[in-house]
């Protein structure tokens, strides 16, 4: 590692841009870091605004002590640094050591000998939008996609001699599936929606924009506006629905709409998305719900009653292909959740990997921590992702050796399609000198199986792989009871206790 960028927050009260014990005494001295370590944009200058810092040239005068080499757009060491030096404030030692550090990476990078080595023009032209390039986008893409929900085997849709209605603004956006932070220049690019399904079906497939689902420039510095009154376009899309034999509905959140400073109290459907959806759903049940987001949504109604979900994020460049591609059944699903899926907004933070309380959940009186009105667990856990056939998980065994544990099962494609199961490992520690979480994921494995194929897999999880830091800041590894886990989520697993004495 040659650089590290430290961060907009703070740590205990000290921003990490200012915090001297984190990038001096830890990463310089403790763990020995010979790179740079630089600010986030404008990170130095925000110390004054986090009430750490009386002015700016006080700000320059804390990171660059602290240990911050390199000033990103702030200008404060430009404007201030040589004069805290003159007034004796900032040590010339720790300048020297800055551009000791900046003038070592240029060296080991090349840049003294040839400083535009990395620039080739040529190379450029060659390789951006080449077809491997292409191919890898779209592979990417498809192995991205996570099948969420797929009752009575609605997907794959037929290739001819269906009636399938595609709905929803996003389905045409060539600008949204390349989500927020990307070069203006590539905008209007991405394979739409739209486009990737009409190669499949031709003049068959119908499209209908339905409500808009947002309004005006689609800008990264300017909020997207969210349509939330404007109906027109609804009522048409639904008398549509009711003489489809499939309706695709793809909707979700502009790129724009999330990433960084596009924080919101609500995850439901933007607008009059989730309206919309309730209404085509009653005019025919065979629906597909497509999602573009980039965030998890808390989507309960439509896991309720929508017949299948497909989780299509925002993939870039490739993305109408990459979708096509799982609608039609070119390709099997096999994506796994990245993060958990909250019921409701009022349970974030969810994750996986949280603590057990003195009072777990369940129990069937109010004074055990439990939400009274949702379930605690997620719409969709951690890890989680559907096929368009189905494994199993059996004969799960473990073997204590003094490198660690040995983790053995047996997976079945017990489906009638060839697929790929992501195979995940979890832990619990479930005694400990430090309270840990219910459960880790310590390992997986992707693996395509043919129908009726078996598997055994091995995971290998080393004796460091089962410690953790304790309350003193130090790594430790501990003897005691474990359960070791396995399955196709963090949820559904199989399980068993091993007892450890290390020696």
């Amino acid at each position: 590692v040659s650089s590290i960028m430290n961060a907009f927050n703070e740590l205990n009260g000290v921003p990490a841009t200012g915090d001297s014990w984190l990038q001096r005494d830890i990463l310089k001295v403790d763990w020995g870091f010979e790179g740079v370590v630089l600010s986030d944009w404008a990170s130095i200058r925000e110390l004054v605004v986090h009430g750490y810092a009386r002015d700016r040239a006080h700000a320059a005068e804390i990171a660059s002590k602290a240990g911050s080499d390199v000033d990103m757009e702030s200008y404060v060491y430009v404007d201030h640094l040589v004069k805290l030096v003159e007034e004796g404030k900032v040590p010339v030692e720790v300048v020297d050591d800055a551009v000791r550090r900046i003038l070592k990476m240029k060296f080991n990078l090349g840049l003294f000998d040839d400083p535009y080595r990395y620039c080739n023009v040529e190379r450029e032209q060659a390789v951006t939008g080449s077809d491997e390039i292409m191919e890898g986008a779209l592979e990417m893409a498809k192995k991205s996609i996570v099948l969420l929900k797929n009752e009575d085997s609605l997907l794959p849709l037929k290739k001819s001699g269906q009636k399938v209605l595609l709905l929803g603004q996003l389905a045409e956006s060539k600008n949204s599936p390349l989500g927020s932070w990307r070069l203006a220049s590539i905008d209007q690019t991405a394979i739409s929606v739209l486009e990737g399904m009409q190669e499949y079906t031709g003049n068959e497939l119908r499209y209908m924009q339905g409500p808009m689902a947002y309004k005006g420039q689609e800008s990264f510095l300017q909020p997207i506006r969210v349509n939330d009154s404007d109906r027109t376009g609804l009522e048409e899309a639904v008398a549509a629905a009711a003489e489809a034999d499939v309706v695709v509905m793809v909707l979700g959140e502009h790129g724009f709409q999330s990433g960084e400073g596009r924080s919101i109290t609500d995850l439901s459907l933007p607008g009059l998305q989730e309206e919309f959806l309730k209404e085509v759903y009653e005019a025919n049940k065979n629906v597909v719900l497509v999602l573009n987001n980039g965030r998890p949504l808390a989507i309960e109604w439509a896991d309720e009653n929508i017949t299948a979900i497909v989780e299509a994020w925002q993939l870039g460049t490739q993305t109408g292909h990459a979708v096509a591609s799982i609608l039609y059944g070119d390709y099997n699903p096999s994506g796994k959740l990245p993060m958990t899926f909250p019921r409701n907004v009022g349970q974030v933070p969810i994750y996986y990997n949280h603590k057990s309380s003195g009072r777990p959940f369940p129990q069937p009186i109010v004074f055990w921590s439990q939400y009274i009105d949702v379930p605690n667990s997620p719409l969709y856990p951690f890890g989680y992702g559907l096929s368009y056939t189905s494994f199993e998980y059996s004969e799960l065994q473990t073997k204590v050796t003094d490198d660690g544990v040995e983790v053995s099962v047996n997976l079945t494609n017990t489906g009638s399609l060839e697929g790929e199961e992501v195979a995940q490992v979890y832990i619990r520690d479930k005694t400990a000198s430090v309270t840990r979480p219910v459960k880790e994921l310590k390992g997986f494995s992707k693996v395509a199986l043919q129908p009726g194929e078996m598997v055994k897999l091995i995971f290998k999880l080393g004796r460091e792989e089962l410690g953790f830091y304790n309350n003193q800041g130090k790594y430790i590894v501990e003897s005691g009871a474990y359960d070791i886990m396995v399955g196709g989520n963090s949820r559904d697993l199989i399980s068993q206790e091993v007892s450890i004495n290390w020696k």
